[in-house]
């Protein structure tokens, strides 16, 4: 199995249609562990029916094209496929149910050189039934050992820099148990995330979190520290992946403040291990 440069440069993919209801979009804020305090009532907002709004995040499920990297056209083997990066722009905030489209391209494919890596760069553009632009998302996919085919020599994009000063601010949240097991229903259903016998032949104690999980604690922390729960100060967040999350580990997101927007990194709290680093978001 090789990477064609021009054939999965240019690979084209069907538009997707999404209906999804206001218990998908509380189901989705409950798999990113929104509702841990029965008593904070701005958080309430997001996981009951009185005055729902939607995570920002939640954007990374809606209109999902599924896992397209497995399929044989590609020329990917997806075993050694990891999720490096992920962006999510948000033009307006997402409704709380509704009808959207979404079409998917790729945008660039790095060649890291023979052995070595290949980077993916992929983007969904989202929008309503009417066509209005609502989201874009933008992913970066890393093909481990691919490389040397001959495709794009381009360095990838510069990460957001972390400062070396103590943050401005940190937020510190739980994750639950089970929060694999409710994040799959939004439409993972990765056995990695579920089965221990899969979790262990891919090198795992245990289940592991999803990425878009953990990326969605953090998004859940921005919203919270940064926007006073107020989503239409939530704009756009990116971030890289560095290592996997533990069901019922608990997250602290670190935040630095830029003239604009602001710097943030995630660590697993009980093992001092960063999962999510050079992260940027534009809020507030």
């Amino acid at each position: 199995m090789a990477i064609v440069y021009e054939t999965l440069k240019n690979r084209k993919f069907e538009e997707i249609v999404h209906t999804y209801t206001e218990r998908d979009t509380m189901l989705y804020a409950l798999g990113a562990g929104v509702g841990y305090d029965p008593m904070d009532v701005k958080a309430l907002n997001y996981v009951y029916e009185e005055n729902l709004s939607a995570l920002p995040t939640m954007a990374t499920v809606l209109a999902y094209p599924g896992f397209w990297l497995k399929e044989p056209d590609t020329g990917v083997d997806w075993t050694k496929v990891l999720h490096a990066d992920q962006e999510i722009i948000l033009h307006k905030p997402l409704p709380p149910s509704g009808t959207l489209k979404a079409t998917t391209k790729v945008d660039e494919v790095i060649d890291k050189g023979e052995g070595k890596g290949v980077f993916i760069y992929s983007s969904r553009t989202v929008t309503t039934e009417d066509g209005e632009p609502l989201c874009t998302l933008i992913q970066n996919t890393m093909a481990r050992g691919q490389g040397g085919f001959g495709g794009c020599t381009d360095r990838p994009p510069a990460s957001q820099a972390i400062p070396e000063t103590a943050p401005d601010e940190s937020c510190e949240l739980p994750t639950l148990l089970q929060a694999a097991l409710i994040y799959r229903l939004s439409g993972d259903y990765n056995p990695l995330h579920a089965d221990p016998a899969v979790a262990k032949k891919g090198g795992f104690d245990r289940p592991i979190l999803h990425g878009l999980c953990t990326f969605g604690v953090a998004g859940h922390a921005l919203l919270k520290t940064c926007c006073d729960y107020d989503v239409k100060l939530f704009r756009s967040m990116k971030a890289r992946f560095s290592a996997p999350v533990y069901p019922g580990e608990t997250i602290r997101t670190d935040i630095w403040k830029l003239d604009k927007g602001v710097a943030f990194r995630c660590t697993v709290v009980e093992r001092d291990l960063v999962v999510i680093d050079n992260g940027f978001a534009d809020v507030g």
